[in-house]
C-alpha cells in the first residue's frame, strides 16, 4: 500500500504484479520472478537495456504473449481483480478500455491502408456504443487532446502522410480512446527528435494531470525517466535489480548495474573540455543544393521544387568530427547522401583533399568513393541478410581495390573485425545473429574496409541502449585517433554531440543556420532555433552521488 499525503490514508495499488516469470520454450526465463506495484495517478518507469524483459513484462500484464511463451505468476491484479483468472473475452474488455498501450514504432503499429480517423474511430467503437456522429465528434476530440495540428484536415490522411511525431500522437489518441485507468508507454520517444520528444512527454504529463490515469513508462533513456517518473525499477536479464523513488535512484543508486547505466549516459558538459585545434581542411562544401521536383497533373509536369538542401557550405578538418544536428526533415541525411553523389540532381562544390568531385563520372568517380564512406542509422536494413558478415565487409574491398587478392582480403576482414571488437568467427555468421550494437560495429568495419578519409555517420547510435551507444562512440573516437579518420556525424542527440564532436553545424529547413566549435554552439548559442534544441535536451535532475 502507499500513503496518500493529502488525506493521510493508505491507498490500494491500481496494478499489482507478484512473482511474474516468462520463458519461451525451454530457454532461460526472459522475465524472472519479478514483483512490483503501480498506483493511480503516478508515473512508474521500468528501465533497462534491450532484451532485459521490459516489453515482455508489459505484454504479460495484458496477456498478449505469443503461443510459445509460458507465463507463471502468483497474481496480476488490476484494482483487486486477478487478470490471470479472466477469459479471453473478459480480457478484451480490459485491453484498451482499462489499460491502454502505446507501442514503440507507430508506423508498424498503424494500418497503412486506413485513414487515421478510421483507426481512431475503430478504437472508440470498440469501447463505447456511440452513433456515427458521436464517434466522429469523439475522434476529433481525441485528436485535439493529443494536439495534432489541423485535426479536421488530418483526419482523412494516411499514416505515411504524417511525421514521426504526428504518428506518435495518433497512437496516443488510440490508446486514450477507451479512457484507460493505466496507460503503458513502451519506448514512446525512442526515434523522435529532441524537440518532438519533449512535446510528446509534456503531452503525456498534461493528459495524465487532466485524467488522473497512471502512466507506466518503459524506456532505456535514464535522463528522460528522471524528468518524468515518480518511481523507477531497473531490469537486468529479466530481474528487477533495483527499485526506488526517482529522486533516490538518481542520487544514490545502489546496484552496480544501475551505476553502470548512469555512468554510460552522454553528458553535455563533456563538450566544455574540448580545446579547438586547427587542422588542414579535408572536406570543403560550398553552396551545395539538393532539390526534389514537385510533379502535378496528368502529365506529371514539374511545378516547383522541394529545397531539401539549400545552399549549404561547411568544412571538415582532417582527423576531426563535425556534428550536423537538426530535426527530422531538415535535410541532414539528404546532405550526407548528396555528398556521396547518391542523390541525383544535387549540385554544388564538394572538394576532398583539394580534389573537386563535381563533374567526376565513371571510373574517376568510383575511385573517389573509397575516400568517403557511410554508416547508416539502421544497420540491419543496410546489410544483405543473405550474405555472410565476412562477405559483406569484403564486398567493398573487391569493388574499390580489385588489386587485392583473396588471401589479403580475408586477412583484412579478420583485422577489421578485431578493430571493431568482434570475434574472428563473426565473418562466418549472418547479420540476424547479432545484436543491434554488434550490427552497427559490422557496418563500421564495412566502411573502414576501403580505408576512407571521411565517414558519414547517419544517426549511428539513435536506436541503441546507453551502454551500447557509449561503446560505439568510444570505438569511433579510438579509430579516429589511430587512423586520423574524419567524421560527418549526423544526429539529433546533442548530448552525443558533446561527447564526440569537435565542431557543430545546426541545420534548419535545408540551411545551416549556425556553426562553430562544440563549446561555442552548445554553451553560447546565437540562433533562437539552436537555443530551442538545447533547452529540449532531457538531463538528469540531480547528479549521481
Amino acid at each position: 500500500m502507499a500513503l496518500n499525503t493529502e488525506n493521510n490514508t493508505m491507498t490500494e495499488p491500481l496494478l499489482s504484479v507478484e512473482n511474474l516469470s516468462v520463458r519461451f520454450g525451454r530457454s532461460q526465463p526472459v522475465v524472472d520472478d519479478i514483483s512490483f506495484t503501480l498506483y493511480a495517478g503516478e508515473t512508474f518507469a521500468l528501465v533497462g537495456e534491450s532484451g532485459s524483459g521490459k516489453s515482455i513484462t508489459a505484454l504479460s500484464v495484458l496477456r498478449l504473449l505469443p503461443n510459445n511463451a509460458t507465463l507463471n505468476a502468483a497474481s496480476i491484479s488490476l484494482q483487486g481483480e486477478n487478470l490471470l483468472k479472466l477469459s479471453e473475452l473478459e480480457l478484451c474488455k480490459i485491453r484498451g478500455r482499462r489499460i491502454g498501450l502505446i507501442f514503440q514504432d507507430p508506423m508498424s503499429s498503424l494500418n497503412p491502408v486506413m485513414t487515421i480517423g478510421d483507426q481512431v474511430a475503430e478504437a472508440v467503437r470498440q469501447h463505447f456504443p456511440l452513433s456515427n456522429n458521436g464517434v466522429q465528434r469523439r475522434v476529433l476530440e481525441l485528436l485535439q487532446q493529443v494536439e495534432l495540428p489541423e485535426p479536421q484536415q488530418r483526419i482523412k490522411d494516411f499514416p505515411h502522410q504524417l511525421s514521426g511525431g504526428q504518428r506518435q500522437r495518433v497512437m496516443i489518441a488510440i490508446a486514450l480512446a477507451g479512457k484507460p485507468d493505466l496507460l503503458i508507454a513502451d519506448e514512446p520517444t525512442t526515434s523522435l527528435d529532441v524537440t518532438i520528444q519533449a512535446q510528446i512527454l509534456a503531452l503525456l504529463k498534461s493528459i495524465q494531470q487532466q485524467t488522473g490515469m497512471a502512466l507506466w513508462l518503459i524506456s532505456h533513456d535514464l535522463a528522460l525517466v528522471s524528468t518524468m517518473a515518480d518511481r523507477v525499477a531497473v531490469m537486468q536479464h529479466g530481474k528487477i535489480v533495483e527499485s526506488s523513488s526517482s529522486s533516490d535512484l538518481f542520487t544514490q543508486a545502489q546496484h552496480p548495474y544501475t551505476r553502470k547505466l548512469l555512468a554510460a549516459l552522454p553528458s553535455m558538459q563533456s563538450g566544455l573540455n574540448r580545446c579547438p585545434e586547427e587542422k588542414p581542411p579535408l572536406l570543403q562544401v560550398d553552396n551545395f543544393h539538393c532539390h526534389y521536383p514537385i510533379r502535378k497533373g496528368l502529365f506529371k509536369r514539374i511545378v516547383g521544387y522541394v529545397r531539401a538542401v539549400d545552399g549549404v557550405s561547411l568544412t571538415i578538418q582532417q582527423g576531426k568530427t563535425l556534428a550536423l544536428v537538426g530535426e527530422s526533415g531538415c535535410g541532414k541525411t539528404t546532405l550526407g547522401k548528396g555528398l556521396l553523389n547518391l542523390i541525383p540532381g544535387s549540385f554544388g562544390s564538394v572538394k576532398i583533399d583539394g580534389l573537386d568531385l563535381d563533374g567526376l563520372q565513371g571510373e574517376l568517380l568510383r575511385r573517389q568513393r573509397a575516400n568517403i564512406q557511410i554508416v547508416f542509422q539502421d544497420p540491419f536494413s543496410s546489410m544483405n541478410p543473405r550474405m555472410l558478415v565476412g562477405d559483406i565487409i569484403a564486398e567493398g574491398i573487391g569493388a574499390l581495390h580489385p588489386d587485392i587478392d583473396a588471401v589479403e582480403c580475408k586477412g583484412r576482414v579478420r583485422q577489421l573485425l578485431q578493430q571493431v571488437g568482434l570475434p574472428e568467427d563473426a565473418a562466418l555468421r549472418y547479420p540476424h545473429e547479432f545484436s543491434g550494437g554488434q550490427r552497427q560495429r559490422i557496418c563500421i568495419a564495412r566502411a573502414l574496409a576501403v580505408r576512407p578519409k571521411l565517414i558519414v555517420c547517419d544517426e549511428p547510435t539513435s536506436a541503441l541502449d546507453v551502454s551500447v551507444q557509449a561503446q560505439v562512440i568510444r570505438l569511433l573516437k579510438d579509430l579516429q585517433k589511430e587512423q586520423g579518420i574524419s567524421y560527418l556525424f549526423i544526429t539529433h542527440d546533442l548530448a552525443v554531440v558533446a561527447e564526440i564532436a569537435d565542431d557543430v553545424a545546426v541545420m534548419y529547413q535545408g540551411k545551416i543556420i549556425e556553426q562553430g566549435s562544440v563549446g561555442q554552439v552548445l554553451f553560447k548559442p546565437q540562433h533562437a532555433y539552436t537555443k530551442k534544441l538545447i533547452s529540449a535536451v532531457p538531463v538528469l535532475k540531480k547528479e549521481v552521488a
